[in-house]
């Protein structure tokens, strides 16, 4: 009666536990967070990112060794029990009461079923009930799912310390190596970290990680896994840990990966992001990436060097007994990796001597070591002053110098923007949005709204060029008086020199960047043409229609200029910008492409003699391709003779660009191109200040494309630009714009639509009296003025 009576209670107790036992299916359909993974064009990983780190790796993938190790330390006879190991559950009661009142641990004896049981479905609570459902859990999974699998679940899912969940992760968080590289003394740590990862962490606690370690190798070898020489020469193994390093895991591409974050967010949320497991593949180019960078950098360190010394980035009154501590506590800018930070010990006429700050473990404390350095007087010429003792300043190390001799550094308060773009197709090759993302995150190619000066103008000229213009037809270059309105000071636009030139062709209106000339010919043809093309280029959405605009007055990007110029470089087919090739989710399924044309013909299972395939590009045609080369042979012309002469200089390959300078030397830009790439850079304050005086497109801009397209290019042949079938080359009069049979310095081959070319007779665009009929003027003139709207309106 009384086994009846407990047997009941027990049924009872049981039959209401399982009532709510969570559904073991959902393991069947488990999809665990996996880290978002980004890649560059060539493969090489970007980043990572993740809630919880874990690579999903099915148990075919999972090497013999590591399986062994786990089974080993947490579950030896789990290919062999049914979910709950009765003889290892008697061996830890019998433990536990012998160690009664003893303060130690109770012992378990859970099987790796429990433990999936007690991880996927329920909590870590410490009661009986919580036992008794794993238990039943483990019993009812065993019955549904093969050892393998759960095995699987297990290996993937285990917390394992510094953020690593998974034997597949935690591999490259401990060793930096894929699971197939580990040693057996490798994977036999990784086995010992389940029981307590803090426990045996290997900068806190190597003495204790070693000793559970060699226990694991031990069980190992007792398992028959491997022999006893093996765990022997294990055991005398170092622990060996190399941390990977953490994300960006390549150089110089902080400003890149952080909009391609920004960018997945909003394409898929968060969630997907930081859970999914896509596979992302960058449109960067490495090699391009870092020679941006260094580019950018060198431009902007020689514009703020210009301006002197302004301050250390802190100072210590006391410097303590230990240098090397007190400049522990500054934080350096991590990705400037070429410079150190140090502190003035000692500071005379000859120049400093500076403490390098010590490196920092990977346990947080910094290195024993002390390093000091010399910066001679002469590596700080460029500062006007000496920093004092005490000052934490940077420091590089001279090149080429074999003594402790460094450079003195300082970080620009200048910043800027570079960006380079296949023109084609619209993939940005890099990116770098300011002078160190450590510093500031801000994107200014991305995220900084600018004004872009005279490197607009092209789009003005190209809508002209559009519709019945040419570039030989001539605009008067006079002064002008504009009335925007009533109660609105008349506006008197006026030219860089702040002279007036009288009448002259488009093509020196754009060499020269005549600011006259471009509210001339934009008043002729009206601001809603000019806005549209505007739109169409991608430059503005709805630029307001008010002609200061077409001087670049409006606010727009670098991205959107360099995609705005690359429909010029493509013929006039318009392009998207995109930082992202192709998307997969975690189960390879491509959930985006950025390239969308089509090709019905690739898709053939064999040859058969047909024609190669064609790609049907479905891009819009936004300008005429002859415009477009038209456009692109003038600005050929603005680097060759005009406002940027400096590329043609440095660089003797076919280019062509633009210089843009805002009033009061606000921003400086520089938009360029070869054939087959479209590079845009902007120098600029974060908040907007005068440069100083000269400090144009042309000065500060164009050099940083010049250092970056010198090496960009350095190996590849000097394409020219390609002529559309059908454009007539004519020689015309540089000056006048009208034919000529001559040549020399002053005649040059214009390129023609058919059906057009250079006017029989001179005449000037938007030179009118008052009641519109043209006006005449001799061809040699240069002091024409007229004054008024010129009668347009």
């Amino acid at each position: 009666m009384l086994f009846l009576v407990v047997a009941t209670g027990i049924a009872w107790y049981v039959s209401g536990i399982t009532q709510d036992l969570p559904d073991y299916d959902v393991l069947a359909k488990y999809e665990p967070p996996v880290m978002t993974r980004i890649h560059a064009s060539d493969g090489q990983l970007i980043a990572e990112y993740a809630r919880e780190r874990r690579l999903y790796l099915p148990i075919q993938a999972i090497p013999d060794r590591i399986k062994a190790a786990f089974i080993s330390a947490e579950d030896k006879n789990f290919y062999h029990h049914s979910g709950l190991d009765y003889y290892a559950i008697f061996r830890a009661m019998v433990q536990n009461v012998q160690s009664m009142g003893s303060g130690s641990r109770p012992v378990g004896a859970s099987t790796i079923t429990q433990q999936v049981a007690k991880n996927f479905l329920l909590t870590n609570e410490q009661s009986i009930d919580r036992k008794i459902k794993e238990a039943i859990l483990s019993l009812r999974i065993e019955a549904a799912y093969k050892k393998d699998k759960i095995l699987e679940l297990y290996l993937n899912e285990i917390f394992l310390g510094l953020g690593a969940y998974g034997v597949a992760a935690a591999s490259l968080e401990y060793f930096d190596k894929s699971v197939h590289e580990l040693t057996l003394a490798e994977a036999a740590y990784l086995a010992a970290l389940p029981k307590a990862p803090n426990n045996y962490n290997p900068f806190r606690h190597p003495d204790r990680a070693i000793e559970r370690r060699n226990w694991v190798i031990d069980r190992i070898v007792e398992n028959g896994f491997a022999t006893v020489q093996e765990g022997d020469a294990a055991k005398a193994e170092p622990l060996g840990v190399n941390r990977r390093v953490t994300a960006p895991h390549l150089f110089a591409a902080d400003y890149f990966t952080e909009e391609v974050r920004r960018q997945l967010g909003d394409m898929f949320g968060d969630k997907a992001l930081y859970e999914g497991g896509l596979s992302v593949r960058t449109t960067l180019d490495p090699e391009l990436q870092v020679l941006a960078r260094q580019a950018l950098m060198k431009g902007l360190i020689k514009f703020d060097r210009a301006r002197g010394w302004r301050k250390p980035v802190k100072h210590f009154d006391e410097i303590g007994a230990d240098w090397g501590a007190t400049v522990g506590e500054v934080e350096a800018l991590s990705d400037v990796v070429e410079w150190r930070l140090s502190i003035v010990l000692e500071s005379s006429g000859n120049g400093l001597t500076v403490g390098l700050q010590p490196a920092r473990l990977p346990n947080g404390r910094l290195e024993e070591a002390r390093e000091t350095a010399v910066v001679p007087a002469s590596q700080m010429k460029w500062a006007g002053k000496r920093p004092s003792v005490g000052d934490v300043v940077y420091v590089s190390k001279v090149e080429g110098s074999e003594s402790n001799e460094y450079a003195l550094e300082q970080v620009p308060e200048i910043e800027g923007a570079i960006v380079a773009m296949d023109p084609h197709t619209g993939r940005v090759l890099a990116m770098v949005g300011g002078f160190s993302f450590a510093e500031s995150e801000f994107n200014r190619a991305t995220q900084a709204y600018r004004q872009p000066g005279s490197s607009f103008k092209p789009f003005v000229y190209s809508a002209a060029l559009d519709n019945g213009y040419t570039p030989s037809s001539v605009v008067m270059d006079a002064p002008i008086e504009i009335d925007p309105g009533p109660g609105q000071p008349i506006w008197r636009p006026s030219n860089y020199s702040n002279e007036f030139y009288g009448p002259s062709t488009l093509r020196t209106g754009i060499e020269r960047s005549r600011n006259v000339m471009t509210v001339r010919l934009a008043q002729d043809m009206g601001m809603p043409l000019v806005a549209e093309y505007s739109r169409r280029f991608g430059v503005y959405d709805d630029l307001p229609q008010f002609l200061p605009m077409a001087l670049g007055a409006g606010e727009t990007t670098v991205l959107r200029m360099a995609a705005a110029y690359s429909v010029i470089d493509n013929g006039g087919r318009s392009i998207s910008p995109t930082l992202i090739d192709r998307i997969q989710n975690r189960f390879g399924e491509t959930v985006f492409r950025h390239d969308t044309r089509g090709c019905e013909a690739c898709e053939a299972a064999e040859w058969q003699g047909q024609d190669e395939p064609e790609i049907i590009d479905d891009a819009d045609q936004v300008l005429d391709p002859m415009t477009a080369y038209q456009m692109t042979s003038m600005l050929e012309g603005v680097v060759q003779r005009g406002t940027a002469t400096i590329v043609s200089r440095e660089i003797d390959k076919p280019l062509a660009g633009k210089t843009g300078t805002t009033n009061d030397y606000h921003d400086a830009w520089f938009m360029g191109f070869s054939p087959d790439m479209v590079v845009g850079v902007f120098v600029g304050y974060d908040q907007p200040r005068n440069l100083g005086r000269s400090s144009t497109g042309g000065q500060l801009a164009a050099p940083i494309f010049v250092d970056f397209m010198k090496e960009a290019l350095a190996d590849k042949p000097a394409i020219p630009f390609r002529v559309p079938p059908g454009m007539n080359f004519i020689p015309i009069d540089r000056k006048t714009g009208l034919h000529t049979s001559g040549n020399g310095a002053g005649v040059l081959l214009e390129a023609f639509k058919p059906g057009t070319g250079p006017p029989d007779t001179y005449s000037i665009i938007g030179y009118t009296d008052t009641l519109g009929n043209p006006l005449t003027v001799s061809p040699d003139s240069d002091s024409a003025v007229i004054s008024g709207t010129g009668g347009l309106y």
